[in-house]
């Protein structure tokens, strides 16, 4: 395998063929870098405030609210819809066209007009307009069984039991958060340049930390509806450990792909952060303590990681093996002087699965945030500076190129029905990315550009074809339908984790892979496949609420107490 060194470092960073292989991918777990984190740890250091500034909802849940969100500098609003849905109506599908809440962030805060303005086109969501006061465009279901559970508990002056709230984790689950300009939205190169923004979706995260919010007080407002005498607000603790659910399909799964430099640059701070974790001179009894009670908490959170897809069954099982070893094996080390954390590091590539491996590198970068926060600041890029393709780079050079960075892909036989199972499109319908089955579906004709693997090697066969002097400006003149290939290629050359390391056609290839690798770098926890193309999460759970935000902010947050989860 190739190695991505780093002068001055004596231990080289992990090498994509390792890192980007799909099934370690789909291993991956939130770490201090990861987007929520960093947008909550920037709010307790800038003091942000956060609060509810308007509620005109009834008592059927029918109306609208407004959450603030307050910064030094600026100040940005969530407009929340809130709707009496017919259940016959509730879907989490692309194609649903009414939703319990719609939500979209304004820059700034709302006046009357602006809420009148919203009301005709938020609840319609894509079959509506925002403008470029907005930032961002969402909806969001409730979980109904759990919803009701709770408001008729608080309804009747009790409160729930943690027991019943620990087996969903929300009450309410986000079925799309738009950005970047979609459907008049604001178009994120007007807001990159904002230090609240400069993390990657921060102001949907924003959004999402809000709807979390909201989630609590419409189930509170309709418990209060139904018995206004006997109800009673969710205890602290209860709503803490309640974060917003999100269900996620195929359409988020090409973003990776079609984002290489970005990516790289997600990939490359998490493996930077691992490396200078790992060659730390040795373990404080202080951090050593802390990485034992880690553990014990990620065990405790484990007991409500719940699914009932097969694959995941097995891989939360296996990660419950793997943290009963490490806690074993933590316990037999008698002194903190006794272990470096990369042989720790090595230990877990010998004896634990791939998501035990990838649970102890977030445990790692949990350990040393004055080593590993400075990396969140370099997780943004403006890809359009590296969009353009050197035509003088010769051929000879392009084909080196390729061969050495997509050295997998030429050991794929492209011609097998195995290897070419599938290709990537967009719905008719919604424009939503889909994936079918090459030889059983109509529509190949219509591919999107994402089948890297199999035209990296049907790119490097033209060229070779071609005298090796020649420009890549004289090959695609000849030949332009390889510029989304050639752009690629210089750009691995540059950013060798911007590709993933294995064939996004072949016929066992599970997109929820790509799924839980960038729902992992927004911070996502709980991640529950309903099928190999879709699942769902939970996001800012035992997060802290806004009037904690400023008083001993403690960022290990996302791992539950040990006392919380034992008596849930």
């Amino acid at each position: 395998m190739a190695k991505v060194h780093t002068a001055a470092h004596s231990i080289p960073l992990r090498p994509p063929e390792q890192v980007l292989r799909l099934e370690r991918m789909g291993s991956m777990h939130q770490t201090r870098l990861s987007f929520m984190r960093v947008l909550l740890r920037r709010f307790a250091a800038e003091k942000w405030q956060v609060e509810k500034r308007y509620w005109e909802i009834d008592e059927q849940g029918v109306g609208a609210a407004v959450y603030v969100c307050e910064g030094p500098q600026r100040t940005y609003s969530l407009v929340v819809f809130s709707n009496d849905l017919d259940p016959s109506k509730r879907s989490d599908r692309v194609i649903a066209e009414e939703w319990d809440a719609t939500f979209t962030l304004v820059d700034g805060v709302p006046d009357a007009s602006d809420i009148a303005r919203l009301q005709r086109n938020v609840p319609l969501q894509e079959a509506g307009r925002i403008t470029d006061k907005e930032l961002s465009l969402s909806r969001a279901n409730r979980s109904v069984r759990l919803f009701n559970y709770v408001r008729a508990e608080l309804a009747a002056g009790r409160q729930p039991e943690a027991s019943e709230l620990n087996k969903v984790g929300y009450l309410m689950r986000t079925t799309a958060v738009y950005g970047s300009g979609k459907f008049g939205a604001l178009d994120r190169r007007f807001i990159a340049n904002r230090e609240e923004f400069s993390s990657p979706f921060q102001s949907e995260l924003m959004a999402v930390y809000m709807i979390r919010m909201f989630s609590v007080d419409i189930v509170e407002h309709l418990a209060r509806a139904d018995a206004p005498a006997n109800a009673v607000e969710l205890a602290k603790d209860l709503r803490k450990s309640l974060g917003i659910g999100n269900s996620t399909g195929l359409g988020m799964a090409p973003f990776i792909v079609n984002h290489p430099v970005l990516f790289h640059h997600w990939i490359l701070a998490r493996e930077n952060a691992l490396r200078d974790v790992r060659q730390q001179a040795g373990l404080s009894a202080e951090k050593f303590a802390l990485l034992k009670c880690l553990v014990d908490r990620q065990q405790c959170g484990l007991a409500h990681w719940n699914s009932e897809h097969p694959l995941q069954v097995e891989k939360v099982s296996a990660l419950a093996n793997d943290l009963e070893n490490l806690a074993a094996h933590l316990a037999a080390v008698k002194r903190n002087t006794d272990l470096t954390l990369n042989e720790l590091y090595q230990w877990s590539e010998d004896n634990l699965s791939l998501e035990g491996q990838e649970c102890v590198v977030t445990l790692l970068i949990e350990l040393y945030p004055e080593v590993v926060d400075q990396y969140a600041s370099q997780m943004s890029v403006n890809e359009e500076s590296y969009f353009n393709i050197d035509g003088r780079m010769g051929l000879g050079t392009l084909s080196k190129i390729m061969k050495t960075h997509y050295r997998f892909a030429f050991d794929l036989d492209f011609e097998s029905p195995q290897a070419n199972a599938r290709f990537w499109y967009a719905s008719e319908e919604k424009l939503e990315p889909r994936l079918g089955e090459r030889f059983e579906e109509q529509g190949a004709e219509r591919e999107h550009p994402l089948a890297i693997a199999r035209d990296i090697v049907r790119t490097c066969t033209a060229i070779d074809a071609c005298d090796s002097a020649m420009s890549v400006a004289e090959f695609l003149m000849l030949h332009p339908e390889h510029r989304h290939v050639v752009r690629r290629a210089q750009q691995v050359a540059e950013f060798p984790y911007a590709e993933i390391v294995d064939n996004l056609i072949a016929h066992d290839m599970m997109p929820i892979d790509l799924l839980r690798c960038k729902l992992s770098f927004f911070g996502a926890i709980k991640f529950d496949p309903r099928s190999d193309r879709w699942v769902r999460i939970n996001m800012f759970q035992h997060a802290p609420l806004p009037e904690e935000l400023h008083n001993n902010y403690d960022d290990t947050w996302i791992y539950p107490s040990v006392s919380s989860a034992v008596s849930g």
